[in-house]
């Protein structure tokens, strides 16, 4: 047959082109081989492990969260996935794939086209060549010695794995946009249920997301990609796959549940879930640091299994009460400033007004501003300043709260809205193995505050603080629940030479009483006698060793040897507070919180142990883990459970044995609950970010955080068995009698109470009869009067004046720790029974408390 010239050139271009074709492919394909790594190891052919999420889990295998960044992915079995999926892919990505044996000879040279052109690859790989692609070489690459290593390597896949092998491990690998990897995480994301639940339509969306994901987006080119999506399900009909009526049921049902809602949603990892995120980033922080592992692990694609020691019901149920509670407070917050708000405005701005006109200065009158923002920046650059100086020359009391406000006409401070913002934290610890079973860092976990308050919040516990150096008293003997403790004025002089006079909140004093009453009404005077009694060495290091705060920081965090640091002033967070407390939960043995038991690959070894690794350095650090003895812990507990008849949060009523302390910081800045059970310890804060701020008059740690604290302990333990505290051996019982601290006789008829002592410790003189008491207060009136009836022995008040020492004189001859009443005979016997003291109802005083 004779051909035309110009045909039979084209028909020798065809030839040649495909001659060079060949031998290109035959070079290219050999030097590729010659620079693959591993290519005689075809038995571990494939098995490298996928990029996967790492699960975090609760304590009872429920998931809390994954951590992923890149890829989001959750494998499938092909045999679980719906026949159409398959379908569509084969008829979208390959129509040729289960009769190749991994090329495809047109669509290889359609791909070499395209790159001698200068033109991106597409549409030329087969399914096979794009997994192997994915698994074994660089995508970015687009040369062609890439697409002849992505041959070889597809040669091998069909060598080693069958067909569905083949699309499955495809399915489980390939991108399909918004950060999700693999068809189950796509369905999961775009969807919300699993790749095993497809419907036609569904599947048919997923598959066109394979070759160009931003473009056929149904999230962001929705309609593009309904488009494309019926030509593809058209193509499926075509093919004989899916029935005409089956597909058109299928499109119309996907748009008409369609959520066009999410179209501003960019990823899988800004639409995850967390169900514990402060906890779980305390997680993430411990493994990014090789606390666990002990080498550099990528979380985010390892696929491990964390087993934690959270309980998601307890965290559920803590964050429902905390944010009850920061309601409440915000609610308090709000009227406050309300009403600082308008005592300025009443007080403050006519008085700028009349000083701007007598001195000439109008930019001083800000009752006329109408610019909002003119008088936003002059109020904070130059009023706020002439404010607080004319408060304190005028009037001191408008001075109060001032900061905390803005003018409610024209002026608001947005940052100091946000400033103004009540904060809280939640942890919750067992006892009996320090597991964290829950932990709230704040108010809300955002983008941009993810500050954790529970671990990295220190704040100021205030008389949170005393039980830790009471507890280090009763261990060192230096105090007894018998121990008369006088709330009367006492001056101490710091070691370095300065005087500290402590104040209770209400500015009053009470006299004597014992140790139980002195901590359950959280009094001052009595604690810092306490702390005097202790001694610095003793007190501080209890109270650092309680918290688990090693000796080198003590100075930084405020635990100076210094008398205002009995009355809280340190720097704590609420995890320390409630591991301190749970050690005496544990019977004064230290409690190591841990939020990660064991670490599992993806192939389901464990592959680390940290709880059993903690077990073994407990073991190892034998009595050195034993802080107070147990039977100063029981005590504690024995003193502290008077709190809940006698004390701060007598309020509250606990469905079982338990154990606490409030506490308030200066100017109500911080309000503090932290207390056990048993079985769990839990420690309840709220305040501010920044300090200055102030939850409100009269807003104590017991008023705020106890209902908090009572209600969430309650609900975590309505369904455990009632059991008490675990009481040790030698303890000895004493009834004694009230105030004197002294032994109770037989037949006695004051008032009295049984108290638990230290063998060796309780007291052995018997308190005297209320006859023989009286006789002797009779005795010492008649005196008394005496000694007033006899002018001869009423001194003249120059006389008074100079038997009165001076403070100089008294503490002349003072060392370091002495303290003012030391030079005095404070008569011990003095019956305070009948006498009415102004704050005998706790937390209800007037004023501003120094520290409660």
């Amino acid at each position: 047959m004779n051909l035309p010239r110009s045909r039979k050139v084209l028909l020798n271009v065809l030839i040649a082109f495909a001659a060079f074709i060949a031998i290109t492919v035959g070079i290219g394909l050999g030097l590729a081989l010659a620079s693959t790594r591993n290519i005689r190891n075809i038995d571990e052919f494939g098995d490298g492990e996928l990029a996967l999420p790492s699960q975090v889990l609760d304590r009872h295998g429920r998931l809390i969260t994954e951590f992923f960044s890149a890829e989001r992915r959750d494998i499938v079995s092909i045999d679980e996935l719906p026949n159409h999926l398959i379908y569509a892919l084969i008829v979208r990505e390959d129509q040729d794939f289960f009769r190749h044996n991994g090329f495809s000879v047109r669509g290889t040279v359609r791909a070499a086209w395209n790159i001698f052109a200068g033109r991106y690859v597409s549409g030329g790989s087969t399914i096979t060549q794009q997994l192997a692609g994915h698994m074994f070489d660089d995508r970015d690459d687009i040369s062609v010695a890439r697409k002849l290593r992505e041959l070889w390597w597809a040669f091998q896949l069909e060598r080693t794995w069958t067909k569905h092998e083949i699309i499955e491990a495809y399915l489980n690998r390939m991108y399909f946009g918004h950060n999700t990897y693999g068809v189950e995480a796509a369905s999961q994301f775009y969807f919300g249920h699993s790749a095993r639940e497809l419907t036609p339509a569904e599947s048919v969306m997923l598959v066109i997301q394979l070759a160009n994901p931003s473009r056929y987006s149904p999230l962001r080119n929705p309609e593009r990609a309904r488009n494309m999506q019926r030509v593809i399900l058209n193509a499926v009909v075509n093919a004989g796959y899916i029935s005409r009526s089956e597909a058109d049921f299928s499109f119309e049902e996907y748009w008409a549940n369609y959520d066009f809602t999410r179209s501003n949603i960019s990823s899988a990892f800004l639409d995850r879930s967390d169900e514990a995120p402060y906890f779980s980033e305390y997680v993430r922080g411990q493994l990014q640091g090789d606390i666990l592992l002990g080498r550099p692990v990528d979380i985010n694609r390892a696929g491990l299994v964390i087993h934690t020691t959270l309980d998601l019901d307890h965290q559920r149920q803590g964050e429902q009460y905390l944010r009850e509670g920061l309601e409440r407070a915000n609610a308090s917050v709000r009227r406050a400033r309300e009403v600082a708000t308008s005592r300025a405005s009443r007080d403050i701005v006519p008085l700028l007004d009349l000083l701007g006109l007598a001195f000439d200065l109008p930019d001083l009158q800000v009752s006329g501003l109408q610019n909002r923002r003119a008088a936003q920046e002059l109020y904070d650059e130059r009023i706020a300043p002439i404010v607080s100086m004319t408060s304190l020359l005028f009037s001191p009391n408008v001075s109060d709260g001032i900061y905390h406000a803005t003018r409610m006409n024209q002026i608001t401070r947005r940052s100091t809205q946000q400033q103004d913002q009540v904060q809280g934290a939640l942890v919750t610890l067992d006892n009996r193995d320090g597991h964290i079973t829950a932990m709230i860092g704040g108010a809300q976990f955002e983008r941009i505050d993810q500050l954790n308050r529970a671990v990295s919040g220190r704040r100021t516990p205030g008389s949170a603080f005393k039980a830790l150096y009471y507890a280090a008293a009763i261990d060192s003997q230096a105090i007894t629940p018998a121990t008369m403790l006088y709330d009367s004025p006492v001056v101490f002089r710091n070691e370095d030479g300065s005087m500290y006079t402590p104040r209770n909140y209400a500015g009053n004093w009470n006299g004597p009483m014992l140790v139980r009453e002195a901590l359950n009404r959280s009094l001052n005077i009595p604690a810092v006698r306490v702390f005097h009694r202790t001694g610095f060495t003793t007190a501080l290091g209890v109270s650092a060793a309680l918290l688990g705060i090693p000796e080198s920081d003590m100075a930084g965090r405020g635990l100076e040897r210094r008398y205002p640091v009995a009355l809280g002033v340190s720097s704590v967070s609420p995890l320390e507070m409630t591991r301190a407390y749970a050690t005496f939960a544990s019977g004064g043995r230290q409690v190591d919180p841990i939020a990660v038991r064991y670490i599992e690959d993806q192939r389901g070894r464990v592959i680390a142990e940290p709880e059993r690794d903690l077990r073994i350095e407990q073991q190892r650090r034998g009595a050195a883990g034993q802080i107070v003895s147990p039977e100063a812990a029981y005590i504690m507990t024995d003193l502290m459970r008077g709190v809940f008849t006698d004390g701060t949060l007598r309020a509250q009523n606990p469905i079982m044995p338990m154990a606490a302390k409030s506490g308030t910081t200066q100017n109500w800045s911080d309000g503090w609950v932290v207390g056990y059970s048993p079985y769990y310890t839990t420690t309840i804060w709220y305040g501010f970010d920044r300090g200055g701020r102030s939850l409100g008059t009269n807003q104590y740690g017991a008023a705020l955080a106890g209902p908090v604290w009572g209600g969430y302990m309650n609900t975590i333990h309505q369904d455990l068995p009632s059991i008490d505290f675990e009481r040790p051996d030698g303890l000895v019982e004493v009834e004694i009698a009230i105030p004197s601290g002294l032994r109770a006789p037989s037949g006695y008829t004051g008032r009295r109470r049984t108290e638990l002592f230290i063998p060796g410790t309780e007291p052995r003189e018997f308190a005297p009869s209320l006859e023989e008491t009286a006789a002797e207060a009779s005795q010492r009136s008649d005196r008394l009067r005496s000694i007033a009836t006899s002018e001869a022995l009423i001194p003249s008040r120059a006389q008074l004046d100079s038997a009165i020492p001076t403070l100089d004189e008294l503490l002349g001859d003072s060392s370091p720790g002495d303290t003012w009443d030391s030079d005095f005979d404070f008569d011990a016997d003095i019956d305070f029974d009948d006498a009415r003291f102004e704050d005998d109802i706790d937390d209800e005083g007037d004023g501003n408390p120094l520290l409660d």
